[in-house]
């Protein structure tokens, strides 16, 4: 696949429109933390209907596509949040949607694709990555909606941008997780077509951080991975299309640790009442340990699909 471009704003504001009504406009609150080291806002994607941002992507690739090129069903490759979208968006459309999922995914980001009538294919996480680079899976049918490189996918996660904005003008940082860039493109992409100046920064978690070691590198290479209960972020690797977008639109990444992230569900949880799943609170732990810096920073908090039994563990301040 060749490489992305930026969105253009008009691509924004038409998937606007077509995901209108089906897609919640997230409320964006200010962080209960009194000596936080800046003015924290968090933009709550938790709350969508599936739990995470992912609807608007999918919803927006799916709709655009139209029924004729949906004939015969969805496919995609998840570990869990797009999955869901795709197949929350197919049930509403009534056709099949298949899932390849790689061997970690949480157990209740599963239950959830199955609650959905999604189809599950669980393959080891090597095979997984390579349905994301072929955007295919033999014998299965329909079409493929890929989770992150896709145009019409990172359109739909820009609104996001659209809504911060228009909430918060003046903002002048966004921490988004990373997990294969189509979040974060999509809101950056929203942030130039405005013309505002807020800086969109990436954030990983340690045990998995491919945008960090490319930035250093100058150009995506090979890291070693070590799966965490924070499964929606990180790999093994950047997807070559996506580098040269990224690379051009995030003013940087922000890498945090495993601890970091699991205090920051906990305050999420006890000082706004909001549940994170880890890459949901990996903006929050970034933010807190300063490394963005003073000033009016929005968080996306991009989903709440966290395992119960991990946020017991959490809340007693534990790390799982």
């Amino acid at each position: 696949m060749k490489a992305l471009e930026a969105i253009p704003l008009a691509e924004i504001r038409a998937a606007r429109e077509r995901i209108a009504g089906s897609v919640m406009r997230t409320p964006l609150v200010r962080l209960n933390v009194d000596d936080a080291p800046a003015e924290i806002h968090l933009k709550l994607e938790n709350l969508q209907p599936i739990g995470s941002f992912k609807l608007r992507g999918a919803g927006n690739a799916m709709v655009r596509a139209g029924r004729q090129a949906l004939a015969n069903g969805v496919c995609t490759a998840s570990a869990g949040n797009m999955a869901q979208g795709v197949a929350w968006w197919a049930r509403r459309l009534g056709i099949p949607c298949t899932v390849v999922v790689p061997d970690h995914a949480p157990r209740a980001k599963l239950e959830a694709i199955e609650r959905l009538g999604g189809r599950i294919l669980t393959v080891p996480f090597e095979r997984w990555w390579q349905v994301l680079v072929e955007r295919s899976y033999p014998g299965v049918e329909g079409m493929f909606i890929h989770p992150v490189s896709d145009p019409d996918v990172i359109a739909g996660n820009g609104t996001i941008g659209l809504e911060i904005l228009e909430d918060l003008p003046d903002v002048e940082k966004i921490l988004v997780p990373y997990g294969g860039g189509g979040l974060a493109s999509g809101i950056a992409s929203a942030v130039r077509g405005l013309g505002a100046r807020a800086q969109v920064l990436a954030c990983e978690v340690e045990t998995a951080a491919p945008l960090s070691a490319a930035l250093r590198a100058g150009a995506p290479c090979p890291i070693e991975y070590a799966p965490s209960f924070v499964d929606g972020i990180g790999g093994r690797g950047l997807l070559e299309e996506m580098w040269p977008l990224v690379s051009e639109l995030l003013a940087g990444a922000l890498v945090s640790s495993i601890a970091e992230i699991a205090d920051s569900i906990r305050i999420l949880a006890t000082r706004n009442r909001v549940i994170a799943e880890g890459a949901g609170a990996a903006p929050l732990a970034a933010a807190l340990a300063g490394r963005a810096g003073s000033g009016k920073i929005v968080c996306v908090v991009s989903g709440g699909n966290l395992d119960m039994a991990k946020l017991r563990e959490i809340l007693d301040g534990r790390v799982p």
